[in-house]
């Protein structure tokens, strides 16, 4: 009989009895919070861990508690440089992986940006979406012939999404004023519509993609939050919300990172697939008030193929 988990559970809970000895793993952003737990966790079962960071020095002193549990567990932990707001790095890291030959079993787009003021990346692009969505974007498709059949692409989204759909038209705010929050939405609702559209493109292969919600952590994902900013996102987030619903409700980070883990190793693949989850489970389609489920327009299939298209207009490459 499977196990069942939800909003509190932890990454060690999910995995208890998992052996990885064998299987390898690909995790974007492993220089704190969800990153280094997620990486410590599939170490401590016996995986084998590349991680990607923009400082490889910050990244290295993070995660020395990922290099114990590796040894203690069987598994090991490799760092790589990537920036996600420079596409030349991108171009770079996701080059020597293929010419490495590496391959990987799943693969995790962990890294982001949350709510900075108004910035764009290397390329021009806005911070969040080029970010969160593009760098990841074009990341993973030049490496997905890396993925092995059977594999997994999971996707760190938010709820957050719910804050905004995507604007194809005005993707950078040239047209439209900037505001941290809807950007964030944005962003996050194209990390959904990326793992709908990648999963339908490859799960002839049986590679299946989901995205998930953490759940609200106090991660260094947070640090453009204080004072006024917070005060905005409080409002925001009050607005969303079913009646009654507490707005204070946070989660540890192993407990944050155990979506993260249930979907790319105990989940079934098929309940998952094309799927957005949340506290180890599918979440409910909802476009009503709460801040859970998953907004209906994040799921939208033809949206996903649009954002595709349109992302590949961005980033030059077609897939």
């Amino acid at each position: 009989m499977a196990r069942t988990f939800g909003e509190k559970s932890t990454t060690d809970e999910v995995l208890a009895g998992v052996d990885l000895a064998g299987r390898s793993v690909l995790i974007t952003g492993v220089s704190a919070g969800l990153g280094v737990e997620t990486a410590r966790a599939l170490a401590a079962h016996g995986a084998s861990v590349v991680g990607t960071a923009r400082d490889l020095e910050k990244a290295g002193q993070a995660t020395q508690a990922v290099r114990e549990a590796a040894s203690a567990g069987g598994g090991s932990l490799e760092l790589i440089e990537l920036d996600l707001a420079s596409l030349a790095s991108v171009r770079k890291a996701a080059d020597a992986l293929v010419g490495q030959g590496r391959a990987f079993d799943i693969v995790i787009a962990n890294a982001g940006v949350m709510a900075p003021p108004l910035g764009k990346t290397v390329d021009g692009f806005e911070t969040q979406f080029g970010t969160n969505h593009l760098g990841h974007f074009l990341f993973v498709n030049r490496i997905a012939g890396l993925i092995r059949p059977g594999g997994r692409l999971v996707v760190l989204a938010s709820a957050g999404h719910r804050f905004s759909d995507v604007n194809l038209e005005d993707p950078g705010f040239e047209r439209t004023e900037y505001d941290r929050f809807p950007a964030y939405g944005r962003s996050k609702t194209a990390n959904v519509l990326f793992a709908v559209e990648f999963d339908r493109r490859h799960r002839d292969r049986g590679i299946r993609a989901a995205a998930v919600h953490p759940g609200g952590i106090r991660t260094e994902l947070g640090r453009h939050m204080d004072g006024d900013v917070m005060a905005r996102f409080m409002e925001l987030a009050k607005s969303i919300a079913a009646p009654g619903e507490s707005l204070s409700t946070l989660k540890s980070i192993p407990e944050g990172a155990a979506t993260t883990t249930w979907a790319a190793v105990v989940a079934d693949a098929d309940e998952i697939g094309g799927r957005y989850c949340e506290d180890c489970h599918v979440a409910e389609v909802k476009d009503g008030p709460g801040r859970s489920g998953v907004r209906s327009y994040a799921l939208d299939p033809e949206r996903a193929k649009a954002l595709w298209a349109r992302s590949e207009e961005m980033v030059g490459e077609r897939f």
